[in-house]
C-alpha cells in the first residue's frame, strides 16, 4: 500500500465523512478548513495523502489545499504529539512568567518550539496568545485550558502527560483529549464532552458581575447621521441585547433600549473614573456653547 493513500477502510470512512461536511456547505471547497482537521484526526498530522485526498474530494489541486494547509497554525505538516503543550509568551503571560515557563519546559523535556518528544507523547508551542489574559500566565494542552501555570505546575503537567496520567483542565472538559480526537472534534463532529466543566471562571466574568450589582450602564450613543439629534433607540431604533450569561449557576440576560441607557452626565458617579468621565463630558458641552 503507497504512503501517499489511505488504506481502503479508512478511506472509505474518510470519504463518508468529509461527504457530511460538504452537506453543510453551500459550495463544496469551503469545506476545506474543516476537511483539513478531519485527515489529521487520522494521521496526527495533514499529511500528504491527506492533502491528496481532499484535493481528490473537492476538485482542487495538491498546491491549492498545501497553501491553505500552510497558512493556520493549527494544521500541522509533521507528525503531532499526542499532546500539544502550548506556552502563552504573549504580552501579558510574558511579564506574568510565560517566558521563564516556556524555558524551564523546554528544557525539562529536551525539546524546542514545535518539537516533539521522542516517544510522541508531547509537541511543545511558543503560542502567540491563548486568549485568556485574566489567568495568565496560561498554559493550553490540546486547546485546553491550564489557568494560572507556574514553571513547577507546567513542568507537573508535562511530567504527568509523560506518565500516561489523565490531566485534567482548570476549565472546560473533565479531562484532556488526545490531538486526533480533538482534530476530529474540529472537523465538525461532536464527542458529547461540550458541556464538561466550567467554561468562564471568576475571573472572567467578575467584571460583569460587578456591573450587574451596581446597575451600570453604556452611555447613551447619539445618531448624528440622521441630522435630528435624537439618540439611537428611539422613535423605534435599534435596542442592545445582553446575552445570557452563566454566573456560576445563575443565568444574566436582558434587553435594554439604547434610548433608555443612562448617559454618563446623569448617572452617579460611583468611582474615580466615572467622576473624571462626568468631569469629561461637563468640559466638552461648555466648549459646545
Amino acid at each position: 500500500m503507497s504512503s501517499e493513500t489511505f488504506a481502503p477502510e479508512a478511506d472509505a470512512r474518510l470519504r463518508a465523512e468529509a461527504a457530511e461536511i460538504i452537506s453543510r456547505y453551500p459550495e463544496p471547497r469551503s469545506a476545506l478548513l474543516p476537511m483539513l482537521h478531519l485527515v489529521q484526526s487520522e494521521d496526527g498530522f495533514v499529511s500528504p495523502r491527506g492533502i491528496a485526498l481532499c484535493a481528490d474530494i473537492l476538485g482542487l489541486t495538491r498546491a491549492e489545499v498545501s497553501a491553505v494547509a500552510t497558512f493556520y497554525t493549527r494544521y500541522k505538516r509533521h507528525p503531532n504529539g499526542d499532546y500539544t503543550v502550548g506556552v502563552c509568551t504573549n504580552a501579558l503571560c510574558a511579564v506574568m512568567g510565560g517566558d521563564i515557563i516556556f524555558e524551564r519546559v523546554s528544557e525539562h523535556l529536551g525539546i524546542g518550539h514545535d518539537e516533539t518528544t521522542a516517544d510522541g507523547k508531547i509537541t511543545l508551542e511558543q503560542v502567540e496568545c491563548n486568549a485568556a489574559c485574566d489567568y495568565a500566565p496560561v498554559v493550553m494542552v490540546n486547546w485546553e485550558f491550564f489557568d494560572n501555570q507556574t514553571p513547577t505546575s507546567a513542568i507537573e503537567l508535562v511530567d504527568q502527560i509523560t506518565a500516561g496520567d489523565p490531566v485534567r483542565p482548570t476549565r472546560g472538559a473533565d479531562t484532556v483529549a488526545t490531538f486526533k480526537e480533538i482534530s476530529h472534534v474540529l472537523a465538525g463532529f461532536e464527542d458529547g464532552r461540550a458541556n464538561e466543566g466550567v467554561g468562564a471562571g471568576e475571573a472572567t466574568l467578575l467584571g460583569l458581575r460587578i456591573a450587574r450589582e451596581n446597575d451600570w450602564r453604556a452611555p447613551q450613543v447619539r445618531d448624528d447621521s440622521r441630522g435630528d439629534g435624537r439618540a439611537q433607540g428611539q422613535a423605534g431604533g435599534p435596542a442592545t441585547t445582553t446575552p445570557g450569561v452563566d454566573l456560576g449557576g445563575a443565568t444574566v440576560s436582558g434587553t435594554v433600549p439604547v434610548g433608555e441607557v443612562q448617559s454618563s452626565a446623569e448617572r452617579k458617579p460611583t468611582t474615580e473614573a466615572d467622576v473624571s468621565a462626568e468631569t469629561v463630558d461637563k468640559d466638552v458641552k461648555k466648549e459646545a456653547q
